[in-house]
């Protein structure tokens, strides 16, 4: 995938279904979120990743969240899935994810979860839940990581709360239940997710 600029949001579309996975993918990519994320306790996930990858891998990238240990990155890598996301930090997972070429994204919430993600390869940091720290607990953590860390807030994080955590210094976000919940359409979650997008870019003065 390559492309000039790309936001840095993940769509994390916990719970969705592979009868309607592209139709929701292609709804968020149009808005301009073109990293998305299947959480494994999804229903039937690798087959929505599968699906996800087959319709819009040269556009978008795509993988799996709530990663929880080394055989589950091969099973993500097998479908086409290029992205590893976790709720916490096991330098295995990030090493394998590594090895296979793929983004790795683990969860961390202390300085030593940080480092030990970044001494493993972590592509990037994943704050959760963030919610627990706030902004002025992620500055703390900020202040001591390398500059040029990529830390992304996820957890608890919406349209609302944009603003304080771009000037706190948060590099992206993981976006949830404020982009889609399980049984809502496309076309709803598309309009959520032009709100989410409009509203980052709005925070950053990018409008």
């Amino acid at each position: 995938m390559t492309k000039s600029r790309t936001l840095p949001l993940i769509g994390i579309l916990r719970g969705i279904t592979p009868q309607e996975s592209v139709a929701v993918g292609e709804a968020v990519l149009a808005a301009g979120i073109d990293t998305l994320e299947v959480p494994l306790n999804s229903p039937e996930p690798l087959e929505s990743i599968r699906r996800l990858v087959d319709a819009l891998g040269e556009r978008a990238l795509v993988g799996a969240g709530t990663v929880l240990d080394p055989g589950q990155v091969r099973e993500v890598h097998a479908v086409g899935g290029r992205l590893v996301v976790s709720p916490n930090c096991r330098p295995t997972v990030i090493e394998e994810t590594q090895r296979l070429g793929m983004q790795s994204w683990p969860g961390v919430l202390t300085p030593s979860e940080a480092f030990d993600a970044l001494d493993a390869g972590a592509t990037g940091l994943k704050l959760f839940p963030a919610i627990q720290v706030g902004v002025e607990g992620m500055k703390a953590l900020r202040a001591v990581l390398p500059s040029d860390t990529r830390l992304y807030a996820v957890g608890g994080i919406g349209a609302d709360e944009f603003a304080a955590w771009r000037a706190g210094g948060i590099s992206g976000a993981g976006l949830g239940s404020a982009l889609y919940r399980p049984g809502q359409s496309p076309e709803q979650v598309g309009k959520q997710a032009q709100a989410l997008v409009a509203a980052w870019r709005a925070a950053g003065s990018e409008a």
